[in-house]
């Protein structure tokens, strides 16, 4: 095992895991997964040679952050993005995303971003535009009701997000939004996204970051 500060790779002989500690809020899909892959309270509590490597894979893309990644030295095929862009508005949470993710300023050794993602919408996070859980201490509610509909289309192809200084975040590409409730609710190829967590049109932004004065960076 192998680690630089936040960043930890756990070595098997068919392949390697890294995790971006910076990234994780601890959702729990890789812990409660069935098997041994990854066992809380172990040292080292993720060991890859304790299960195949398509199961590797498959525990590993249920992270929806993207601090779970996955090198094979198989041969088999690496984590390739879904047909469809998605991006779910949690109840009280984050914005989770996934499909063929171009996230400016997405730092290198997190390869995970370019498949999942989870989203500050709340305005308090310390990593942003990343979640960092800050939303639970801020007592952030929106049940992640969505009431446009935008335009219905093809949601696959790269997307690209960049956050807008001070503002909200902007997503160039087809992509879906799912509610809360899990039903899909928006499709179009451009949106701007609130991240100050108080528009009154989330997940949407309606320009109240200028007026609280919202400060991102």
């Amino acid at each position: 095992m192998s680690n630089d500060r936040t960043v930890f790779t756990y070595v098997g002989r068919q392949a390697e895991v890294t995790w971006h500690g910076e990234l994780c809020i601890h959702a729990q899909e890789c812990a409660r997964a069935r098997g041994a892959l990854f066992v809380g309270g172990r040292n080292p509590w993720c060991q890859p040679d304790l299960a195949s490597t398509d199961e590797i894979m498959e525990v590993v893309s249920r992270c929806p952050t993207g601090a779970l990644s996955v090198q094979r030295k198989d041969g088999g095929a690496p984590e390739s993005a879904p047909e469809a862009n998605v991006a779910v508005v949690t109840n009280n949470g984050p914005l989770v995303v996934r499909g063929d993710l171009r996230i400016d300023g997405a730092p290198d050794n997190a390869p995970g971003l370019r498949f999942r993602a989870s989203l500050c919408r709340c305005g308090h996070s310390k990593r942003k535009p990343f979640c960092d859980n800050s939303h639970e201490d801020a007592s952030f509610r929106d049940h992640g009701a969505v009431g446009e509909t935008g335009e219905r289309g093809e949601a696959g192809g790269p997307l690209r997000i960049r956050a807008a200084p001070n503002g909200p975040l902007l997503f160039s590409g087809q992509f879906t939004i799912v509610s809360g409730g899990a039903r899909v609710a928006w499709s179009g190829p451009r949106a701007a996204l609130c991240r100050c967590g108080h528009s009154d049109n989330k997940p949407f932004c309606d320009g109240t970051h200028k007026q609280i004065g919202f400060e991102a960076e």
